[in-house]
């Protein structure tokens, strides 16, 4: 009768044409929250814990990077005043930030494989990005990072007055 699906950042709605609009409205209201909830059960085991995100680390660097970003370790972090994550490529750790942790599996999948890249190329440089954008939702997850930075920036600011900067990616 009624369904929905995602398509990309678009969820479309199938609803049969006898209904009324304000069925419709209702419908496609229920629709959304059930695909959200759908969407937020299948986020990342990784949110579980520092073990979780070392082993999906390891999972996404076999995936996506030939399996050559090997991390020392890889951890949650109290959430980070600057970034979403960061990367010390001279000892292999990476701190993900408890930001995160709520946030969907693809996103925190993206920002590992990011942190992870770090271990190949230290930098920011055009093979570093070729690297990262092996993940197929890279730019997705830049955008859904940027987009939360903005709505966690609306009309924010510290407890002396300044104004919160969007956290970028380590």
């Amino acid at each position: 009768m009624v369904s929905a699906r995602r398509e990309g950042d678009t969820v479309i709605v199938f609803i049969p044409g006898w209904m009324s609009e304000s069925d419709e409205l209702r419908w496609v209201d229920e629709m959304v929250r059930r695909l959200e909830r759908s969407e937020a059960r299948r986020r990342s085991p990784a949110r579980k814990g520092d073990e979780a995100l070392r082993r999906r680390g390891k999972e996404l660097s076999r995936n996506y990077l030939d399996g050559l970003a090997d991390p020392a370790s890889v951890r949650w972090v109290p959430p980070m005043r600057t970034r979403w994550a960061s990367c010390t490529p001279v000892d292999g750790t990476i701190r993900i930030s408890e930001r995160l942790r709520d946030a969907p599996g693809w996103v925190v999948d993206y920002v590992l494989v990011h942190e992870l890249t770090h271990l190949l190329e230290p930098g920011h440089d055009a093979r570093f990005w070729a690297w990262v954008h092996r993940y197929p939702r890279a730019e997705r997850a830049m955008g859904y990072l940027e987009g939360l930075a903005a709505a966690a920036g609306l009309g924010l600011t510290s407890i002396d007055g300044e104004e919160f900067e969007p956290d970028p990616v380590g």
